[in-house]
């Protein structure tokens, strides 16, 4: 019997070889001719497929479909006032009747305009912004917000491990849905595989709406590692919304210390009409997930008075594989291009395609102060010596890198002239821009800005600054894992 199965799977084998070949001939017919995709992505691919055909293929089932002709968001489901209000403000700004009082808004108002038309972003002006870049200061402002609600709550993160922040956040929530108020999660299978049925079978029972984004077609076996909803958000009442880097982990709290130490992120809690903004986006996201239309329920996008009056102008941006329009990477793109004296960029994961690369590189060329911070520490070392060698380009035309030392840096902050910020999900690498999806607030205020300045100048005393006799330096094995990562670099 062994035998037998020894014999098949040998036979498997030899035919899977002998085909193999004008497989990945095929695959790459369909890359080049039948797939939008950059040449530096099409010739990675080609590459991979003929030099190492075997982990080419392998790596095209996990990675390599294109998404980008289904189209899971239509516009078409963004209806009544907030179609309505996207379309009253575009008029209002060609028309330039739109009071922008403020210089640091005016500033960008072509900034603006090309938000609401290609990702219908309304800027509102009456928000609230706080700043979050320590775990546990987030997360119990999380929970006490939760505490508060009245109508619903929507959860939604990337990663959700089932440990002891969980266990501080999940009886909350049980407690709420107990209570009458609407409690839906929403998950991505990859990111929360470390979860079990079981464990959100239990949400259920206790009255908590669940749904899965992208589920794994064998149990845990996710063979999708592509088009990741990377996005978290959670939105209360419709009155406060978090968005930001934290996922919920015990690590987010600091408490790996072997692995990664101090977990340096960035979130935000706004409060006022952007609110909004992120409760649609959830819908949107929920909608796809759960097969449900809660537009259809208008109590979720009822409006309410803030007490706070904030002044922070704000518009929520997203991205996705979905959507040919790449909102997110055109605003940094436009934010790098406006600067006059200087830019600051926190990201965990540094690989820029080359449009955001050249920005960088003429800013820092012409005169424009440009500071760049990532980890002193990899979780994923590939990406890691790719960062380390776009870092590289970065030093040597005059930027100033540094290498945050005092545990893992997962913020994903882009601040300009201390008068607009970009803070949210996304990492400033090819999956953030076009494989994964992401949502980032644009925040138009001096005073939040130079707040996110001041945490960056603090993270510096922190750091290490990477020279360029440090970077000359570097060892011939250093050398050849910068190179070959880069090679991999738009796959990763």
């Amino acid at each position: 019997m062994a035998e037998t199965i020894w014999n098949s799977a040998v036979s498997v084998y030899h035919f899977m070889m002998d085909n193999l070949v004008v497989i990945n001939i095929l695959l790459s017919l369909v890359i080049v001719f039948f797939q939008r995709r950059s040449p530096q992505t099409v010739w990675t691919w080609l590459l991979l497929l003929y030099f190492i055909p075997i982990l080419g293929f392998v790596l095209y089932l996990l990675i390599g479909q294109d998404f980008h002709k289904s189209r899971m968001f239509k516009a078409k489901e963004i209806e009544g006032e907030i179609k309505y209000a996207v379309r009253r403000q575009e008029e209002t700004i060609y028309r330039r009747r739109l009071r922008l009082t403020n210089p640091a808004v005016a500033r960008y108002r072509d900034l603006i305009l090309y938000n609401l038309e290609a990702g219908q972003a309304v800027l509102t002006d009456n928000n609230d912004v706080r700043i979050y870049t320590d775990g546990k200061e987030k997360f119990k402002a999380l929970l006490e917000e939760m505490q508060k609600a009245k109508k619903y709550i929507h959860f939604q993160y990337y990663i959700i491990r089932n440990d002891e922040l969980w266990q501080h956040i999940e009886p909350v929530l049980i407690k709420r849905a107990k209570e009458g108020v609407e409690v839906r999660i929403l998950f991505d299978s990859m990111g929360c595989r470390g979860m079990h049925n079981r464990d959100w079978e239990r949400l259920e029972k206790e009255g908590i709406h669940v749904a899965e984004f992208f589920p794994a077609l064998f149990g845990n076996l996710q063979l999708r590692m592509n088009y990741r909803n990377h996005r978290k958000i959670v939105v209360i009442d419709g009155r406060v919304g978090f968005v930001g880097g934290f996922n919920v982990g015990r690590e987010y709290l600091g408490l790996d210390k072997k692995k990664f130490g101090y977990w340096r992120d960035t979130h935000l809690c706004i409060e006022g009409a952007a609110v909004t903004s992120l409760a649609v986006r959830f819908v949107l996201d929920w909608n796809y997930a759960a097969k449900e239309n809660l537009f259809q329920e208008d109590t979720l996008f009822e409006i309410p008075k803030y007490e706070r009056g904030g002044r922070d102008p704000v518009q929520i941006i997203s991205s996705g594989p979905d959507s040919q329009i790449k909102t997110i990477h055109d605003n940094y793109l436009r934010l790098i291009h406006s600067a006059k004296d200087h830019v600051y960029l926190q990201t965990p994961y540094f690989i820029p395609d080359d449009s955001i690369l050249d920005a960088l590189k003429i800013a820092a060329r012409s005169g424009v102060d440009v500071r760049i911070m990532i980890p002193c520490k990899p979780d994923h070392p590939f990406v890691y010596w790719a960062t380390y060698s776009y870092i590289g380009e970065m030093v040597e035309a005059g930027a100033k890198c540094y290498v945050y030392d005092n545990g893992f840096l997962h913020a994903k902050t882009v601040m300009v002239d201390g008068t607009v910020a970009c803070v949210g999900t996304a990492n400033m690498d090819f999956r953030s821009f076009g494989l994964n999806f992401e949502v980032n607030a644009v925040v138009y205020s001096e005073e939040t800005t130079q707040k996110l300045e001041q945490s960056f100048e603090n993270d510096m005393t922190k750091s290490t600054q990477i020279t360029r006799n440090a970077y000359h330096q570097r060892s011939l094995i250093i050398r050849g894992k910068e190179q070959f990562s880069r090679l991999l670099s738009p796959l990763l």
